[in-house]
């Protein structure tokens, strides 16, 4: 059955010819019946029997069904045999092209052209050999690559061309996403356009992501300019088979180039030469369908194990049956069939799956469901292209190689994130490099929009940052994708052939802040006016084989040695503020800086004494991070209760010193990476937080621990979120009434407060300025109304509220207000995109916008400083205060931006700090960069935690 046509159900063969009328056309009727039911039990009989039924003389026996009907089925017979190959070879222009696009001639550019050198064996080019960037120049023309070579000649070239000149920047091929769902899950999220699952039953491998795709979901766009050209928009993960995918490019109407706008006008692959499968193991369908009072949907793994076998069985009858009744047809001639070919709609899509003709790509995170899911692939004798979110795939490699047909899936993962719910507890920043050291494809993905996939690109450069080496980590957003989609001899190279997917950008795209300056999509030119940031032209990364080096063992010193310091950056020691500019040693004692710079006595004494030594290059020794806005201390797993503190809302109360949670997971997470501190508020049950936060440790083990806590009470939270919005406040504008209400009854009242815990208490704290009001809000209108809140208080009570603004998405729209007000800014994350409807104005940055939040109210001077808004995004913290540095145009010095995760977050919330208190960390390269890692911490506990 062709893909588009909908299978012949009616049992009347509107083809057959018109009857006479009279008595014979009652007897035949009459016959017809009588035949009708007889040759129904035949069919079924024969379908079980078909090897047999057909004698000899079957041949010689008139089939009385149509013969055009059975002529025009048995042509499907070879469509039913046939395997797709990946489209390849020469070509004079792409299918893609549109008419009247001009040849364009990019000059001077340093181009990664995805493959290694010519002669180079397969097994040097996995250990990075013979990659390189090149200086050269890339033709593209009918939407294709036509030369890459080091200076194309004009009278190789049309009379007319666009010329760009790179000027010696980057250009690589564009970004290929294999995991999104972008058009079907569009933003900002609504009820109305959410389509990312089908979830009236657990097996839909009928449904198909090209009925819900949405070409004018805005993230299309917002993905583009993070250099992303290709994306497999996947049905969600909310049942056991999810349905078919498709593969798109991000270019839309004739803005982009194209002549329409149209979801056939978004297939990378006009041809449809390979069809795409999502399907889902472990919590989520269980989740979804597991409830008493359902007559449908696994309870367990052990359910969704037998729903994926029961629903592989129905297809392999199907294909069974079809297979017989095409060999039959050859065998006796299609015009002595007794039947039709069997076909069914509901198993189609998977009975072509069992055929290799469908990419199956499979949400499976934890060994039983790899291995379940590996067991179901020999059963029932079909391929798996890659396993998606696979956090557990880097412990079983040898588990993946079972795989039915000669070939492991690929591994589709985040670079880390994880610890989000049971399933992700067990996982590894370094199981990129584990898997590639294993001969398992490692592949980056976004899960847009889980992770914007406008900087699925910086999952590449973490992993990277983790040991992958680079060529790898390069492969893992293109050619690696690229080829698991069937598409390697299209897409995912810069090369004579290929389309023509280009992306030239601002600085080496693995490394911090990287930004496309122009993309195009099959050779045309995806942004009118792009915005360009102040960027001096940088050298490529120089691969660092070092990062592939073991590093996760943690001992405790009092006293340290530290060789090979470049940088020091420490506001709080007056001793290594004195020598920041000598680069040297560093000497530790008792967990303070005892000596900076030669140090040459104090080494002596130090060898004599036999003490730890650190031996680095290009060392950096920066302040303590400090980490607000997650949950983090009070949630281990943030998607299972058991492990959480809880949360809470009106009339109950909390603080978060009470509910501590130390010792985990995801605060050694955040402690490896440099945040050796944490503010978090107590978490609201309809979202947000709401309570009074906590300043602690993030290396303690229990809260009474020597210094754990370093704040009991640091700020009173309350969210105006689109959370806020509840029984007792319903709308946004009753939630700012009833914050009004409370501070204005604080600063009026005259009673006494016998509780000094409880919220009023705390309000009167606020309201007299010793405990700051910390707002979690994105909508600028929202923020409006708070500042008008603060305003109308401070006229009242003639005292000044310390107001800090948490969240802050659209905090640059009314960025002159906020300082007018003198109300800080804590943006988190500092990268926010239109997820929710409060969210919708967000700037996301070049080259669709001169800037993102944080520039915009830098420039209106307000004191701003950076958070996380969820517990993964807690350990990227140093990488996110880089991309500000990078890309915000000089308007911070590297001091600055240390201070955007400690000293300005100190001061927003008025903590002293001191030498004893404040703590530092100690990092192999400069943390605001690709590649640095975390090499000793000093809390202030008197200790050195040292990684070895």
């Amino acid at each position: 059955m062709e893909k588009e046509e909908l299978p012949h159900y009616s049992e009347i063969d509107q083809r057959q010819p018109g009857h006479r009328r009279g008595l014979r056309q009652r007897r035949r009727r009459i016959a017809l019946k009588v035949l009708t039911f007889a040759g129904f039990w035949y069919l079924v009989w024969s379908q079980l029997t078909a090897p047999l039924l057909y004698s000899s003389t079957a041949k010689d026996r008139v089939s009385t069904l149509s013969l055009e009907r059975l002529q025009e089925e048995h042509a499907i017979c070879s469509k039913l045999r046939s395997v797709p190959k990946d489209p390849s070879g020469p070509r004079e222009r792409s299918l893609r092209y549109v008419e009247g696009h001009k040849p364009v001639l990019i000059r001077n550019a340093t181009v990664w052209t995805g493959e290694p050198t010519l002669g180079t064996t397969a097994e040097e080019a996995r250990l990075g050999k013979g990659f390189s960037w090149i200086n050269a120049d890339v033709f593209m023309e009918y939407g294709m690559i036509k030369q890459v070579a080091a200076s194309i000649s004009d009278n190789d070239l049309p009379s007319e061309y666009e010329v760009f000149d790179a000027a010696g920047r980057q250009l690589t091929t564009g970004i290929v996403d294999m995991h999104s769902h972008a058009g079907v899950e569009s933003l900002p999220h609504l009820r109305g356009n959410s389509d990312g699952n089908e979830l009236s039953s657990d097996i839909t491998p009928y449904v198909r992501s090209i009925d819900g795709l949405d070409p004018l979901d805005p993230q299309i766009q917002v993905i583009k300019s993070g250099g992303v050209t290709t994306s497999l928009i996947l049905p969600g993960s909310g049942n056991n088979m999810g349905g078919e995918a498709y593969v798109i490019k991000h270019a839309v109407g004739k803005p982009d180039g194209r002549a329409e706008i149209s979801q056939a006008d978004l297939l990378a692959d006009p041809e449809r030469n390979w069809r795409y499968m999502k399907m889902a193991c472990g919590e989520n369908a269980k989740r979804v369908y597991g409830r008493v009072g359902r007559d449908f949907g696994p309870f367990s793994r052990l359910g969704e194990a037998w729903y994926f076998r029961h629903a592989f069985e129905e297809a392999t009858a199907m294909v069974k049956a079809q297979d017989d009744w095409c060999s039959t047809a050859d065998d006796i001639g299609v015009e002595s069939m007794s039947g039709y070919l069997p076909q069914e709609l509901k198993w189609e899509s998977l009975g072509a799956a069992l055929r290799g003709q469908v990419h199956i790509n499979t949400h499976c995170y934890t060994v039983a469901d790899l291995e379940a899911f590996v067991r179901h692939t020999n059963e029932f004798k079909f391929p798996i292209r890659a396993f998606h979110h696979a956090h557990q795939t880097y412990l079983v490699p040898e588990v993946l190689k079972r795989a039915y047909g000669g070939r492991a899936p690929a591994a589709a993962i985040f670079a880390d994130n994880m610890y989000y719910k049971s399933e992700a507890y067990i996982g590894s920043e370094q199981a990129g490099k584990i898997l590639y050291e294993n001969g398992i494809t490692p592949v980056y993905v976004s899960d847009n929009p889980v992770i914007n996939a406008q900087h699925v690109v910086f999952e590449a450069a973490k992993g990277y940052m983790y040991g992958l080496p680079y060529q790898a980590a390069m492969a893992s957003v293109t050619t690696a994708p690229a080829e698991l989609l069937g598409l390697g001899e299209r897409i995912g190279k810069v090369k004579a052939g290929f389309d023509g997917d280009v992306v030239v950008w601002d600085s080496d795209p693995m490394s911090v802040g990287a930004t496309p300056v122009q993309v195009w999509i099959d050779g045309t030119a995806q942004f009118k006016d792009p915005v360009e940031l102040k960027k001096a032209l940088t050298e490529p990364i120089k691969p660092d084989e070092s990062l592939a080096e073991d590093r996760q063992k943690i001992i405790e010193k009092e006293n340290v040695v530290i060789t090979g310091v470049s940088k020091i950056i420490s506001p709080y020691n007056t001793l290594a503020a004195q020598n920041k500019n000598l680069p040297g040693n560093v000497l530790i004692l008792k967990g303070k800086i005892a000596c900076v710079g030669q140090c040459i006595n104090e080494l002596e004494e130090a060898t004599e004494s036999k003490l730890e030594t650190i031996d680095l290059k290009n060392g950096y020794l920066t302040p303590s991070f400090i980490a607000v806005g997650a949950e983090l201390g009070l949630a281990e797993i943030d998607q299972d209760e058991d492990t959480q503190d809880g949360s809470i809302g009106e009339p109950t109360f909390s603080r978060t010193v009470d509910g501590l949670l130390l010792d985990n997971k995801q605060l050694a997470a955040v402690y490896a990476h440099g945040i050796i501190k944490a503010i978090t508020a107590p978490a609201s049950g309809r979202g947000g937080h709401y309570g009074v936060s906590a300043g602690f440790l993030t290396g303690a083990l229990q809260p009474l621990e020597k210094k754990a806590v370093f704040a009991d009470e640091v700020a009173l939270h309350y969210t105006f979120t689109l959370e806020a919005k509840h029984d007792k406040t319903p709308s946004i504008s009753s939630a700012v009434g009833a914050l009004r209400s409370g501070l204005l009854k604080a600063a009026t009242s005259n009673e006494t407060i016998s509780d000094s815990y409880s919220e009023a208490a705390y309000l009167k704290k606020v309201v007299s300025g010793s405990l700051p009001l910390a707002i979690e809000v994105h909508s600028a209108d929202a923020i409006a109304a708070v500042l008008r809140v603060k305003a109308e208080v401070e006229s009242a009570t003639s005292s000044t509220l310390r107001m800090v603004i948490i969240g802050g998405a659209e905090s640059h729209l009314v960025a002159s207000e906020i300082a007018a007000s003198k109300v800080s800014v804590i943006l988190a994350p500092l990268l926010a995109y239109a997820g929710s409807w409060d969210q919708r104005r967000s700037l996301t940055g070049a080259p669709l916008q001169n800037g993102t939040a944080i520039d915009v109210l830098l420039d209106a001077g307000v004191k701003t400083a950076i958070g996380a808004a969820a517990n993964d995004q807690a350990r990227t913290l140093p990488f996110m205060a880089g991309i500000a540095y990078r890309n915000g145009g000089g308007r911070l010095s590297e001091g600055d931006t240390y201070g955007l995760l400690g000293k300005t977050i100190e001061e927003i919330f008025g903590i002293e700090s001191t030498e004893e208190t404040a703590g530092f960390a100690v990092y192999e390269g400069n943390p605001l960069e690709t590649g640095a890692r975390i090499r000793a911490i000093a809390d202030g506990d008197g200790q050195v935690s040292v990684w070895v």
